[in-house]
């Protein structure tokens, strides 16, 4: 039987496990998905040598761009990002061969595409960890200019302290890459200034539980069109399954 999995650590949140095991159970395919939570990424050599029968894994925090290093080959996409939640496991006689690649902004530009106009022209990216690295890279695809923000003083940033009212106005595309408001800590969202949202403001939060966050709440109440991350985590689940076939 072969297996496919999820690296992280802690996995106490995780979707796919489910996702995937039910995918098998209703296509009929003879496979199991298992979580393989490792305190550190160093463990992945023994995660690969105590199952024989694994074709891929997904990757999730904190290991996205830790992950690389063990690698053989990166899709040209997941370089360019610099992170990593796919690897398909290639096994080559005695030899095991590690392919990453990065489903994570195929499935955001799909699912955030729908909701742009033409007026949505700038974004802010809340966040700088693996997962904000290609939503920077989708955004950027889609014709979007971009400028992470970050609680720390870092090249490349600005500090949440400087998002005035008017730079919500001109940045009108705002993606929650932290994990602030995730369950059970509902009562957190990131601060910003959200008497200064409308209707032409995108707030779109990766965290999918709870399907309301409190940054898509307060924003919604200004008449912001507000998303979670639900939907990509389904699209990236697809594109996972076809990278791990892909011959």
């Amino acid at each position: 039987m072969d297996k496919y999995g999820l690296i992280g650590y802690p996995l106490g949140h995780s979707f796919s496990i489910s996702y995937f095991n039910q995918k098998f159970m209703d296509e009929e395919i003879d496979a199991v998905y298992e979580n393989f939570e490792i305190p550190t990424i160093d463990l992945l050599p023994e995660v690969l040598d105590s199952n024989p029968n694994l074709k891929g894994l997904n990757v999730t925090i904190p290991y996205k761009q830790k992950v690389i290093p063990f690698l053989d080959n990166i899709s040209p996409e997941a370089r360019a990002i610099g992170a990593v939640n796919v690897i398909k496991v290639i096994h080559e006689g005695g030899d095991i061969k590690l392919k990453g690649y990065n489903s994570d902004v195929i499935g955001f530009t799909q699912s955030i595409e729908p909701m742009l106009e033409r007026y949505h022209k700038k974004a802010l990216i809340l966040g700088t960890g693996g997962a904000s690295k290609a939503i920077d890279y989708g955004l950027k695809s889609l014709g979007l200019e971009t400028v992470f923000v970050s609680r720390f003083e870092r090249p490349d940033t600005i500090q949440y302290q400087r998002i005035t009212p008017d730079v919500v106005q001109e940045y009108n595309v705002i993606v929650n890459c932290t994990p602030l408001g995730m369950y059970p800590h509902t009562d957190e969202c990131p601060l910003l200034p959200y008497e200064a949202m409308d209707s032409h403001t995108i707030l779109y939060d990766l965290i999918y539980n709870p399907d309301e966050t409190l940054f898509m709440k307060r924003g919604a109440e200004r008449g912001a069109n507000v998303k979670n991350g639900l939907e990509m985590l389904l699209l990236q689940a697809f594109v996972s399954w076809d990278m791990w076939q892909e011959k």
